[in-house]
């Protein structure tokens, strides 16, 4: 077996292909768009290299065939965020072999020693949490846009391999129809009578507004939190104008207290159930088929990409007030023409959100895990600590 690095386009095309035959049988595989695989590495269209590094891998066999892949890099915001200096791995994939696979994550370790890292965390994204991040355990139905999709096996050589389960992200789903519970609607009400108290989703024209009250939000309610590195102003609007394409503007809420921003709820259309038509490609003929089944409300489906409230306005019911807020919007079907939704990236390490994702009747349908491993096995290994 041999370790290449991707440096050339044959084997660039090779790091994106190899999932596609490994999964071709998989009738629950959604294949990623080539563009946003490769928008991770490139540093014209990831952010990330402004403060940070990366490289990637592929691995042949004796034949020459392409039988695994992995990335490894290093985001300098969050790398002593942890106990330990900490780098990061992630988009691996492999034939079942053992040995291949630590092949794979022997590499990525070695090149993290070399860059002074005493542990790595993975498989995540060289880039933000809501994509590529965890790896799948539970759950092989098909993948929201951004999440991963895994073979069952890989959970083996990760933990043969010495890495630890660190937090594990759980996705929850429940159907749109049906209300909340009478004591949910109560506590919602309760913030509703409260004058200082007022929640609105967001308009197209007037995205760059919503954007900073995102950042406000984000940083106070997210931003302390370990490996998770404060949003600039410019990673705000770069957000707002990522989604913006296929956003629905009824599915991104806000909260505010007196005129100031304290809550969100981004949930997206589920565009896999789109984009699982143009097999990874947004060609013409892609490009095509997106619009026919955007325009034909094909799908049905949203996903709950982040929800966030501010310490200070935790634990009073805004949370239950905001999600009252979508459900009676949904109430028109016209208006809302969406059956089902899950919430994405629920860390067990955040028991507010898991108590916020059951009391609207969410049911663990995935289960993700962060693994990280200290490369000194003498230390203590410590999970990710409780959220407050």
């Amino acid at each position: 077996m041999k370790v290449i690095e991707v440096r050339d386009k044959w084997s660039a095309k090779e790091f994106l292909m190899l999932p596609v035959r490994l999964y071709k049988d998989e009738k629950s595989w959604i294949r990623p768009l080539d563009q946003d695989i490769e928008g991770v590495f490139d540093p014209k269209v990831n952010k990330y290299f402004r403060h940070g590094e990366c490289i990637r891998w592929i691995l042949l066999n004796d034949e020459g065939q392409t039988i695994g892949r992995v990335a490894a890099f290093i985001d300098k915001k969050t790398v002593h965020k942890y106990d330990e200096p900490t780098g990061g791995m992630g988009f691996f994939e492999c034939i079942q072999d053992k040995e291949a696979a630590f092949k794979l994550l022997g590499t990525a370790k070695e090149w993290l020693v070399s860059k002074e890292m005493e542990a790595m965390i993975g498989p995540v994204n060289f880039g933000d949490r809501d994509r590529w991040w965890g790896l799948l355990v539970d759950g092989w139905t098909e993948p929201t846009y951004g999440m991963p999709y895994n073979f069952p096996y890989y959970q083996e050589y990760f933990e043969a391999y010495g890495f630890k389960d660190y937090f594990q992200q759980y996705t929850y789903r429940r159907p749109i129809a049906g209300g909340l519970e009478e004591k949910v609607r109560d506590r919602a009400q309760r913030v509703f009578n409260n004058p200082g108290y007022h929640f609105e989703h967001s308009r197209k024209n007037n995205l760059e507004k919503y954007g900073k009250d995102f950042r406000t939000i984000y940083n106070e309610a997210w931003g302390n939190h370990s490996g998770v590195a404060k949003m600039s102003e410019a990673q705000a609007r770069a957000s707002m104008e990522k989604i913006k394409p296929i956003m629905d503007e009824r599915l991104l809420w806000f909260g505010y207290f007196n005129g100031e921003p304290i809550a969100f709820f981004i949930m997206l259309p589920e565009m896999n159930q789109i984009f699982k038509h143009v097999n990874g490609k947004l060609n013409l003929i892609g490009k095509a088929k997106f619009l026919y089944h955007k325009v034909m409300r094909t799908n049905k489906k949203i996903f709950g990409l982040v929800f966030g409230v501010v310490p200070k306005h935790q634990g009073k019911g805004v949370e239950t007030a905001i999600v009252e807020r979508v459900r009676q919007l949904s109430e028109n079907p016209r208006l809302f023409p969406y059956e089902d939704i899950q919430l994405n990236w629920i860390p067990d390490n955040n028991p507010k959100m898991m108590k916020v994702a059951a009391m609207m009747g969410g049911k663990i349908h995935k289960t993700h895990i962060t693994y990280r491993m200290i490369f000194d096995e003498t230390k203590e290994f410590k999970r990710a600590p409780i959220m407050r």
